[in-house]
């Protein structure tokens, strides 16, 4: 009872894992907006979003443009959300995962406490 089962996930679906599975990650606290040049804002819708999902002959590279929280260990954090963000989504599509690229593009300040 073996059936061939093609399965395809748009890269939509991805980025949107791969921000949560990112997001899992202690120390994060979401995602940062890419900078962009016009060309790529004209040429793709998701141009602004914090995930960038690269197809190469039926796998992917991801690029995450992280925020970090306030005195967290950035290399600690960027190789956690590597390893989860690349767990995730080979599990969960079946789709081989190349490379997560993880930029840290900025740091939340420290949340100011009620002094009033």
């Amino acid at each position: 009872m073996s059936e061939n089962i093609e399965l395809s996930v748009s890269n939509e679906v991805i980025e949107k894992m791969a921000e949560i599975a990112a997001c899992e990650i202690e120390g994060v606290s979401g995602l940062s907006k890419q900078q962009v040049d016009i060309k790529e804002v004209l040429r793709n819708k998701s141009a602004f979003k914090g995930v960038k999902v690269e197809n190469l002959n039926g796998s992917v590279n991801i690029t995450l443009f992280i925020c970090l929280k306030k005195d967290v260990p950035a290399r600690e954090v960027a190789e956690a959300v590597q390893n989860n963000v690349k767990d995730k989504i080979q599990t969960l599509t079946g789709t081989v995962v190349t490379h997560v690229n993880v930029k840290v593009a900025d740091i939340d300040p420290e949340e100011k406490s009620s002094e009033e």
